[in-house]
Order: C-alpha cells, then sequence, then structure tokens
C-alpha cells in the first residue's frame, strides 16, 4: 500500500472533543478478542474482559470456560459459590488496583487484573480457573460433598472428567501468566488511551463505518477511495469529516491501527517480524520498520526486547 493513495488535500482547523472512556469502548477494540484467543491459545488458561463493577450474576468464560466450572455452575449452589469468589476477585481489584488471587472453594485460583486508565478502574481481566497443586480423589470427594448431598452418577462422572483435566500450573508459569495479564492491561489502558484522544462525544456514522471498513481489512492493501465507496459519500467530504472527527487522516489512522495490531503480534516471540509485517498489513520491512518507529518511539525488535525484558523481571 502506497501512502499518497490514501493522502486527503487541504489543512482542516482541528475541534475534537475528548470523552472520557467506559468499559463499553475497551470492550469493542477489536484488539480484546484477539487477545483473549490468542491468550487461551498460547497457555491453555481461559481469559475474559469484564466490566470493573462487582457481578452480580456469576460471569460466564463462554466456550473457553473450564469444563469442572461450567459443571458446577449448573447447581444452585455452585453457581452462588463462583458468584462469590468472583465478587471477592473485583472487589479487591477495584479497591486495591492491583491484581487479585483468589482460591474457591474447589480448590481452583482465579485471578482478577485491573485496566486502570488515568486512575480510573475500567475494566478487569478475569482469568484462572486452574489448579495450583495436583488434586486428589480426596480432594474431589470433599468438593463434591460441599456442591451437594446427592449427585446425579452422571453429573458425577462428568463433573470428575473435567476436575482432573483441570490444568495445574506450577509457581513459576503462574507468574509467568499474571505477567502477561500484567502487561495487557498496560498495553490496553495505553491502547484505550489514545484511542480516547481520537474520539468524539458523538462520533459520525460515516467515520464509525470507515473505522470498522479499515479495521476489518487492515491486513489488505486499502485505498481512500475503497473507503469512499464503502461509506457513500464524496471524497472531499470524507476526509473533511474523518479529520474532524478523529484529528487525523485516512492515511495515518490506517498506520495506527497496523501499528497497534503489530504491537500484539510482536508479543509472541515464536512469530518472525516478517511474518509479522504481511499479518499487520504493512508491504514491506522498511516501511514497516519507518511507521513502527514514528508511531511508537523504537524499532520493533527494540519494542520486542522491551516486552521480554518485562515479562522476565
Amino acid at each position: 500500500m502506497r501512502g499518497a493513495g490514501l493522502s486527503c488535500v487541504g489543512e482542516l482547523i482541528m475541534v475534537q472533543g475528548v470523552k472520557q472512556l467506559t468499559y463499553d469502548d475497551l470492550a469493542r477494540l477489536p484488539v480484546v478478542r484477539f487477545y483473549e484467543d490468542a491468550f487461551r491459545k498460547a497457555t491453555g488458561v481461559s481469559l475474559k474482559v469484564v466490566p470493573p463493577d462487582e457481578p452480580t450474576r456469576r460471569l460466564s468464560f463462554g466456550e473457553a470456560e473450564n469444563g469442572f466450572c461450567a459443571l458446577v455452575a449448573r447447581l444452585p449452589g455452585g453457581c452462588a459459590a463462583c458468584l462469590e469468589i468472583q465478587v471477592r476477585a473485583q472487589r479487591g481489584a477495584a479497591r486495591r488496583l492491583v491484581p487479585q488471587q483468589v482460591a474457591c472453594f474447589a480448590g481452583l485460583t482465579d485471578v482478577a487484573v485491573p485496566v486502570v486508565l488515568a486512575g480510573r478502574h475500567v475494566a478487569t481481566l478475569m482469568s484462572g480457573q486452574v489448579f495450583r497443586r495436583e488434586p486428589t480423589e480426596r480432594d474431589f470427594a470433599m468438593v463434591a460433598k460441599m456442591v451437594a448431598d446427592r449427585l446425579d452418577s452422571e453429573w458425577e462422572k462428568k463433573a470428575r472428567k473435567a476436575y482432573f483435566e483441570t490444568p495445574v500450573v506450577t509457581a513459576e508459569r503462574f507468574q509467568a501468566i499474571l505477567q502477561l495479564l500484567n502487561v495487557f492491561a498496560q498495553y490496553l489502558a495505553d491502547y484505550a488511551s489514545r484511542q480516547a484522544i481520537a474520539s468524539v462525544e458523538e462520533e459520525p456514522s460515516v467515520v464509525a463505518s470507515a473505522k470498522e471498513f479499515v479495521q476489518a481489512h487492515v491486513e489488505e492493501a486499502i485505498s481512500l477511495e475503497q473507503v469512499v465507496r464503502h461509506v457513500h459519500v464524496s471524497r472531499f467530504y470524507f476526509c473533511k469529516l474523518f479529520k474532524k472527527a478523529t484529528g487525523m487522516t485516512l492515511t495515518e489512522y490506517v498506520a495506527r491501527v497496523r501499528v497497534e495490531k503489530a504491537k500484539t503480534l510482536l508479543v509472541d516471540p515464536s512469530l518472525r517480524i516478517s511474518e509479522v509485517v504481511f499479518a499487520a498489513g504493512f508491504g514491506s520491512i522498511p516501511r514497516f520498520n519507518s511507521v513502527f518507529k514514528r508511531h511508537v518511539g523504537m524499532p520493533p525488535t527494540e519494542y520486542r526486547a522491551t516486552l521480554r525484558a518485562q515479562l522476565t523481571a
């Protein structure tokens, strides 16, 4: 993609409103779903970004839910016990603004890591549902009795299987998982902050549609003409409206989206720089290096090294 293909002609005095970011704004960021999925695949541990408030109903991790937790949640007593643990984790994260570890009645550890933006707790990374030591048959028998006096034999069979299939995380690995969560919480806060600066109180539908188009096609070559056709307005009107709403030209916005995706991909040490370049939509390594350094303040290799240093600190 050549930058000239996206340039909007003319200068505009920027009138930009900055709103206070909410959880809903954060949850709409594509990087959230991307990281939840990548984290589960990389660690084998579930992750869900949830609102900062204490839940009134048990939070579900969906398809990534621990099998044993999902079975227990179907029982009235189990559901209430799980909710109590989640409330304790959320309450601690909100009050102290630091990661919280809470053990449930079944011996599994839940983790709550707050996402803090300008001193405000705007979201929580909920993770865990893992054992810190190998469970025993005696452990399962005690847990089963705590859940209910009499259990259906089929339920107990499924529960036993799921219980002993629950990941057992060593102290060293658990610490690494916490560090990954902390890095993402900080990254999410930084990214959200930049997004808030580039937003207005009531974003025009044309601008929102253009952003969605860019985010959906970030790996492809994107031209101004494509975006204009997508939003059904004139080139001149679009350029004027987009710059007024975001403070950026479309070229600048596309570059930022690609850089943010590249930063997320660089977290994975197994990906080569060349793979990151093309997965993030850059046409060449020299262009990628130039754009990345301009926006981040350091080359991609140095940024990756910094991430690794944080994870091993």
